[in-house]
């Protein structure tokens, strides 16, 4: 007979349950760069390593400001234009303007504002004795204006005031002087010193390419002052023929003025021709003592005249 082995009926066993750990979680590594990314942030900073990138400078914004429209002074400047017109700009205080009123009380509103422009060429202007004078009425409002002077080479001053109804005019303000230009080139030239024939000789052989001691030069200046008459400038003093040491001195006197074209001019009583922009030069000897030159303008109405009498001593030691 076949043995059966019995079994035995497993018994029950109860669940074991483990006490479960907390679950601790670990940072995930990085992902390793590929080659491909490595080179190319290599490469960028080699590339950056190689220039200088400074800081961009914080730009900041100004405003600008306006230039103040008064100054809270009482001043007037005159400038030049051209050799015929002036301008000039002013500027009278608050305190200024109320101390006119109250002097003048209605008198202040009646007067007219006036630029009153003098011509004081070729003097000392105090005031009161300009060459001449016109007046230029303005408006009650204007601190600037521009003045035709008609008279380029001419010395110009001007006030701002005003004209009262009994024809007193007050100055309140009076601006710098200043000279126009002339309109063409200049009449003042300087006088030819003396200069050795063989020194000259040499310089104008030089100039025209003939050497240093070329006879040219003597021949072009005989030709250059026959030519343009300028022998009336050359120095009066001539190099002796004989050799030795020497020495001479001699003075000239060159009185020179200018005024309307129109006017008469005398100069010691006597009338000299005007250039025709107004202007003359004279040219008289110099010997020792004292030389008075009355210089005397009367205008074409003669209604006007000028007198101006410069005074000039000379002692020879």
């Amino acid at each position: 007979m076949a043995r059966v082995k019995k079994t035995k009926k497993a018994a029950s066993r109860k669940p074991i349950f483990k006490k479960r750990q907390p679950r601790v979680t670990r940072p995930k590594a990085a992902p390793k760069p590929l080659v491909k990314q490595a080179v190319g942030v290599q490469e960028i900073a080699v590339e950056t390593a190689k220039f200088s990138h400074p800081e961009k400078s914080r730009i900041t914004k100004t405003f600008s400001r306006e230039l103040p429209a008064h100054y809270e002074q009482d001043k007037m400047v005159l400038l030049v234009r051209d050799p015929w017109w002036l301008y000039t700009y002013w500027e009278l205080k608050q305190g200024t303007v109320e101390r006119l009123k109250s002097e003048l009380k209605d008198e202040f509103y009646k007067a007219k504002r006036i630029l009153r422009v003098y011509d004081v060429t070729n003097i000392i202007f105090n005031g009161a004795n300009a060459n001449r004078f016109f007046d230029i009425e303005i408006h009650e409002f204007a601190n600037n204006w521009y003045i035709d002077a008609g008279s380029p080479g001419r010395s110009w001053c001007v006030d701002f005031g005003l004209k009262l109804s009994n024809g007193k005019f007050i100055t309140i303000l009076r601006s710098n002087v200043v000279q126009t230009p002339l309109d063409g080139p200049s009449w003042i030239t300087d006088e030819e010193w003396m200069i050795p024939d063989d020194m000259f000789a040499r310089l104008y052989g030089m100039g025209f390419g003939q050497g240093k001691s070329s006879p040219v030069g003597k021949s072009w200046r005989e030709r250059l002052v026959s030519s343009h008459g300028l022998a009336s400038m050359a120095s009066p003093v001539k190099k002796p023929q004989k050799k030795g040491f020497w020495l001479k001195v001699d003075c000239e006197l060159i009185v020179y003025g200018a005024t309307e074209p129109d006017a008469k001019v005398t100069v010691q009583g006597k009338p000299i021709a005007l250039r025709p922009d107004g202007t003359f030069t004279l040219r008289f000897a110099l010997p020792d003592g004292k030389q008075v030159i009355p210089v005397k303008a009367v205008s074409a109405d003669k209604t006007d005249e000028r007198v101006i009498t410069p005074i000039v001593n000379r002692e020879t030691r």
